[in-house]
């Protein structure tokens, strides 16, 4: 499984403004030219990103003088689950998984199916289990996959599942 630019860059695009604004959701706005400035995202994808990540509710946008973005909620309180569904839409590792789609060829006589719901949700339970403020923060250098701490404590999350991600 690998992430879209577009998610990986929402990802990053997220965590800097979380960044900027201190990580919390009531601090002031932030341009999104200068958060392209500073992850090196294009300005016309930042844009677009910042488009798609306020319509899902995770950034605030004002236009005008002293306009610009900040977070819509506590950047603890958003999962990299909540990121990637704002810009690919529901996780869903095959399309069968895909609520209503049925345009897989084994359909019918497939014996895995019935399994890929389970799977599926675990790869989304981990992604969700990661929030945006754990993203702020220089990683743990022991006792989690990849340097990042679960979202909460006493949880452990398999590397495997971050195979895919880039930043």
């Amino acid at each position: 499984m690998r992430l879209s630019n577009l998610a990986d860059y929402a990802v990053v695009l997220m965590s800097a403004a979380a960044r900027q604004c201190g990580s919390h959701y009531g601090s002031g706005p932030i341009h999104a030219g200068m958060l392209a400035e500073q992850t090196g995202i294009p300005g016309p994808t930042a844009q677009k990103l910042v488009s798609s990540l306020a319509r899902a509710g995770l950034l605030v946008a004002s236009r005008g003088s002293g306009g610009g973005v900040r977070l819509a909620r506590p950047a603890a309180a958003i999962s990299v689950a909540d990121i990637i569904e704002a810009v690919e839409g529901p996780i869903a590792l095959t399309s069968c998984v895909a609520e209503g789609r049925h345009d897989c060829s084994l359909e019918g006589s497939c014996k895995v199916q019935p399994h890929w719901g389970v799977v599926n949700g675990a790869v989304r339970g981990a992604l969700q289990e990661i929030s945006l403020a754990t993203l702020t923060v220089a990683p743990a250098q022991t006792g989690t996959a990849g340097g990042l701490a679960p979202a909460r404590p006493g949880k452990t999350i398999a590397a495997p599942v971050y195979a895919g991600a880039t930043s």
